[in-house]
């Protein structure tokens, strides 16, 4: 017997999709904010909501609403916006936290081509965001359908549109979670990625109105707050929301331009 028989042969692994993909889903359950931010992101949904639901009265700002009005969805979405919040920094932290931690390194020597771990952790986390959300706004809507039985507002879930308003928030959270993971890889600091996202959710379709009328009237409307609530809401109820279909397309618009910033980041910055 000689020695090149005796001499085992390590294996070749090949990096595939289907493998980054898996080791990003690994890592993303093994990390116990993982869990903690998602459990906060359905609690603001299904909490929020159902407290204004409670809360409601027909003398209220919504007291001269019906059913076709789509109020009854406006109080069980009350929250998305702080869910957002949540989501999103967790985008951020998936990402971004790799490189505070300088795990990051591993990643990439074990996946050279860098493109694939982004598309990987949007592959894995869009989805269970989208799933994680839709579940907590639709727990939102039936409780909070509940505290409004009788009420002129009241919608089931068999109403036309319903659903769609529904699976609208979750797809909006969705892509929220996927915008963290990428501004996270752009400017990969947790506390400035999370700065970045709450600024584009919460404060610059305040600062719109700073610009021109009808200059500011276009852009907000196709901003991610204004575009994911035009996919949420059950009819236009104001000048500063599109249709749910162009509301989509300015999300999945602004989802390609972000993804397109991380690849570019990726590919031509050093660890």
């Amino acid at each position: 017997m000689t020695a090149s028989t005796l001499t085992a042969t390590p294996p070749v692994y090949r990096v595939t999709g289907r493998r980054v993909v898996r080791s990003e889903w690994s890592k993303f359950w093994s990390l116990r904010s993982s869990w903690i931010t998602l459990g906060v992101a359905v609690l603001f949904l299904v909490m929020i909501g159902v407290i204004a639901a409670a809360l409601y009265t027909p003398d209220g700002p919504l007291g001269g609403k019906d059913a076709a009005s789509g109020a009854a969805l406006t109080l069980a979405l009350a929250g998305t916006n702080l869910a957002a919040l949540a989501v999103g920094a967790l985008g951020v932290l998936l990402s971004a936290g790799e490189y505070s931690t300088g795990m990051v390194r591993s990643t990439f020597a074990a996946v050279p081509g860098r493109l694939p771990v982004l598309w990987a952790k949007c592959a894995v986390y869009g989805p269970i965001a989208f799933v994680t959300t839709t579940l907590g706004a639709l727990v939102s809507f039936l409780l909070g359908s509940a505290a409004l039985h009788g009420e002129r507002i009241a919608l089931s879930l068999g109403d036309a549109g319903v659903l769609r308003c529904l699976l609208g928030a979750g797809v909006y959270l969705g892509l929220v979670g996927v915008y963290g993971v990428t501004v996270g890889l752009i400017v990969r600091n947790n506390a400035g990625g999370i700065a970045i996202l709450a600024g584009a959710v919460l404060v610059l379709p305040g600062l719109t109105g700073l610009l021109p009328s009808s200059l500011g009237d276009t852009v907000s409307r196709y901003l991610p707050s204004n575009a994911g609530q035009s996919v949420m809401t059950l009819h236009e109820s104001s000048d500063s929301l599109v249709g749910p279909g162009a509301g989509l397309a300015a999300l999945l618009m602004w989802a390609v331009l972000l993804l397109a910033g991380a690849a570019h980041r990726l590919r031509r910055s050093d660890v």
